[in-house]
């Protein structure tokens, strides 16, 4: 459903997290799967979601790339996060994967990051143009870039994620295509919102 900026929808507040029951969920998913993941399968699946991302945006033009869609919430998605267009998404996947790429860097440095790490803060721009199609590939290359300077992860520190708790540094660079993966589905939601009010 589209909503226009004179109606826009209330939703709970950045960083409000997920229901509890799909919390506990989401934690059981991704620590099976973070247990299984080696470094070269969470490489693997960054990059097989980054591609597909990748070919679904760049059939968008300016006017579907920038237009918002409320969506019904997906598992592991905020509620605050189902009122954004394709670009805001990129953006905000662009800041997350900055920010995985700098926890990963100190972590295999021996240092802890000293701020917290919030999905409060890492919402994207409102007003987010096609330009951001390349900022997202940049963030890509500095994920990939800083997870194959070191051979191999040592072991390293932990950082805590606000809702999988204290991660070492593989567990952060398994988070990259985790992550990806959501926001790749949430990207064709929006898309298939706009076909369906464009059929209307």
């Amino acid at each position: 459903m589209n909503a226009t900026y004179n109606n826009i929808p209330k939703l709970a507040a950045p960083g409000a997290g997920l229901p509890f029951i799909e919390l506990l969920i989401a934690r059981l998913i991704f620590h099976s799967g973070r247990r299984r993941a080696t470094r070269g399968s969470s490489t693997e699946n960054f990059l097989r979601e980054k591609t597909a991302v990748l070919e679904i945006v760049r059939r968008c033009d300016e006017k579907q790339g920038a237009e918002r869609v409320l969506i019904k919430r997906l598992p592991g998605l905020e509620d605050s996060s189902r009122y954004w267009s394709v670009f805001m998404t990129l953006d905000h996947l662009r800041i997350v994967n900055d920010a995985v790429a700098g926890v990963i860097d100190a972590l295999c440095s021996g240092e802890i990051p000293a701020r917290a790490a919030s999905t409060a803060e890492v919402k994207p721009g409102v007003v987010v143009d096609r330009s951001i199609i390349a900022d997202f590939e940049t963030s890509c290359r500095r994920l990939e870039e800083t997870v194959a300077k070191t051979i191999t992860f040592p072991s390293t520190p932990r950082f805590a994620h606000p809702w999988f708790g204290p991660m070492d540094a593989a567990a952060w660079h398994f988070l990259s295509g985790f992550h990806l993966r959501l926001h790749r589905k949430q990207i064709e939601a929006i898309l298939a919102g706009l076909k369906a009010e464009d059929s209307r």
